[in-house]
């Protein structure tokens, strides 16, 4: 399956009112030779990544390419074969995920497991398992910058989340995550099963979440829009990275074009 290129109405560059936010210079995170297995099959063949400090940094590939697989690994579900996984400064390949949860790594997970029987607002709260609040005040505070980036949500706080759409389930999704405050947020294929005009939705708000200070590593499919607003991106190829650079010149690269958006 190749990445997907598809364009919503007047959609010519949808990232073209975005300019994409430098790093800090700082590695939030940092990939050594990372190995994993699936029992006798080599998922991931030693690849090396680095997230500076506020950065939007995209990880693009193929169904089966070993995203998902290093997202997994990232937060801790998967086990490293070999190489390590640094955080701030702070070596963390042998913490268990709710140990690096609690350091701020936050997963949205592929295809957005939100809780179907739990209303708007008992989703949310969920998001804060292992999060403090100064007060009342400070936990309406952290509600009322959800709904201010999803309008819908606050709309919709008593609803069930298996009620609505997909796109506002993946709303739902990101404001779960976002309640727990991540220092790094993990987004992994937000643009799955969506309309493109609500996909071109998602996209605006994740460049928004990131404009606002916030680390994200994004696993996307769909190049178009999501190296349009990356700071920048790499290639994840049966997996191996194979190429890596600033997100608008891979979207432009040539070879990039022609080998995963099938562009000559």
């Amino acid at each position: 399956m190749t990445i997907s290129l598809d364009k919503g109405p007047g959609e010519d560059d949808p990232g073209a009112e975005w300019a994409p936010v430098p790093g800090s210079g700082t590695p939030v995170l940092e990939l050594s030779n990372v190995v994993i297995h699936y029992g006798r099959i080599k998922a991931l063949h030693g690849i090396s990544l680095s997230v500076q400090a506020g950065e939007l940094v995209t990880l693009l590939g193929a169904n089966g390419a070993g995203k998902s697989t290093t997202m997994r690994g990232i937060s801790g579900l998967n086990r490293l074969t070999e190489g390590s996984i640094r955080f701030n400064g702070e070596d963390i390949t042998a913490l268990k995920p709710h140990e690096r949860v609690a350091r701020g790594i936050i997963q949205v997970p592929e295809g957005r497991r939100i809780f179907p029987g739990m209303t708007v607002l008992e989703n949310l709260d969920m998001g804060c398992y292992g999060r403090r609040f100064e007060s009342k005040a400070a936990y309406g505070e952290a509600l009322d910058e959800v709904f201010e980036l999803f309008p819908r949500l606050g709309e919709r706080k008593k609803q069930f989340g298996g009620t609505m759409s997909g796109g506002e389930q993946q709303m739902l999704a990101i404001g779960r995550a976002l309640m727990a405050r991540p220092n790094l947020l993990l987004l992994d294929e937000p643009s799955m099963g969506l309309a493109p005009m609500v996909i071109r939705q998602i996209f605006e708000i994740i460049a928004k979440i990131n404009a606002g200070g916030t680390t994200i590593l994004l696993v996307e499919q769909n190049a178009q829009q999501a190296l349009s607003r990356s700071t920048r991106g790499y290639i994840l190829e049966t997996g191996s990275i194979t190429k890596e650079g600033p997100g608008r010149e891979l979207l432009h690269d040539d070879a990039v074009r022609e080998a995963y958006l099938g562009v000559a």
